[in-house]
Parts: structure tokens; sequence; C-alpha cells
């Protein structure tokens, strides 16, 4: 069973932590993660770019460690960079220092402030222990990375489950389909009267 959007027992396990901003206000928040990527990047900053969008990209730190000036592009478009750890740890499979330890190799090169789990998977003491991180999470899974779920059901899940203060979470990697579904939703969403936001209780 998929699940697009994480359940009560997640708040409970991850008090602060954001998985939805609460607001009355037609006002949604992208986030990529797994970037950057050399094909992905640029075409998902020039989606952004044409219709005038804000987002935050949570980057892994090897892959920014590999990619410094994709990094640069991101914040000078400007877009916000966010913690996706160093090696993209599964939390309930890891070591909890040295899943601790990863997050922070991945600090200098992308965020000391916010953090978004690997898989949303991170154990109760880890989130304990990375306390000075805000931890993200998301309100609506497109499932775009997964090649078999295909672009017309990752669309639809958007597309239905948009409502104000989501967390939308996309990824920005060469095998993600967000390139491809990503300008149609913009375009739907303004267009049922929605703007993109940057999350300012993060900052």
């Amino acid at each position: 069973m998929r699940l697009f959007r994480p359940g009560f027992l997640a708040d409970c396990l991850y008090p602060g932590a954001l998985f939805r901003i609460k607001t009355t206000e037609r006002k949604v928040y992208l986030t990529f993660d797994d970037g950057p990527d050399p094909v992905s990047t640029p075409r998902l900053l020039d989606i952004l770019k044409k219709y005038g969008v804000s987002a935050i990209f949570f980057c892994n730190g090897e892959a920014a460690e590999q990619y410094p000036e994709l990094i640069h592009l991101i914040q000078e478009c400007p877009h916000i960079i966010g913690n996706h750890g160093y090696s993209h740890l599964n939390g309930w499979k890891t070591d909890t220092l040295k899943y601790v330890n990863d997050v922070k190799r991945a600090s200098g090169l992308t965020s000391e402030k916010i953090f978004r789990p690997p898989y949303g998977r991170l154990s109760f003491r880890q989130a304990r222990l990375l306390r000075p991180f805000k931890l993200v999470f998301w309100d609506i899974m497109a499932y775009d990375f997964d090649k078999s779920f295909g672009n017309e059901k990752s669309l639809s899940i958007l597309k239905r489950k948009i409502r104000p203060g989501s967390i939308i979470v996309l990824h920005d990697t060469s095998s993600s389909c967000a390139n491809e579904i990503l300008d149609e939703f913009i375009l739907f969403a303004l267009g049922k009267g929605y703007r993109f936001d940057i999350i300012e209780d993060l900052f």
C-alpha cells in the first residue's frame, strides 16, 4: 500500500517536525530530494524560473561535493538548499551515531539548519540527537522516482491531493519524471488559485 501522506503516528514520533504548513491560504511548498544532478537540476531550475517559483532542494552531501557548481546555481536562482544526509542512509537500518555523523558530514556542503531524512525514516533517538536541525517531511509524495508508477499517476496524485499548506516532495534525479510533470502541475496549481512559497517557519 502506498502512503501519499505520512500518518498521524509520524506527528507523534517527531514533535516539532514539519509535514504541512497550517494555513487556510492557497499556498503550497515545492521541495526536491536527492540532487544535485547534472541532467535533472538545470531542467528543473529552468521550469521553476519560467513561472517565478522558488523551492527547497534537499541535497545529498556526496552529490553536492561532486557538483558544487550546481549547488551555486540553485542558490543563485534563488532557492534554498536543505540537508538530505551525505550518503542517503536509511535511519531505520543504520546505527544511530553513524547516521548522525553522516548528516553532520553533509552540513557544510548543504545546510546546518534544515534536514529531511532519506526515505522519511529515522529513529526517535536519531531525531533527538539531530535536534538543532528543523526536520522537514512532506504532505504529498508523488512517487515520481518510481518508473513503474508512471507519469500520469504521479501527476494525478499531485492534482488530487493538493491542499492549502501542502509540502510537496519531488526528486531531482535523472530517473525521476519530475521534469516531465512539473510544468503541467505548476500550471494546474496556479489555475486553481494556489501560489508557491518558501517555508517561512524555517528562517
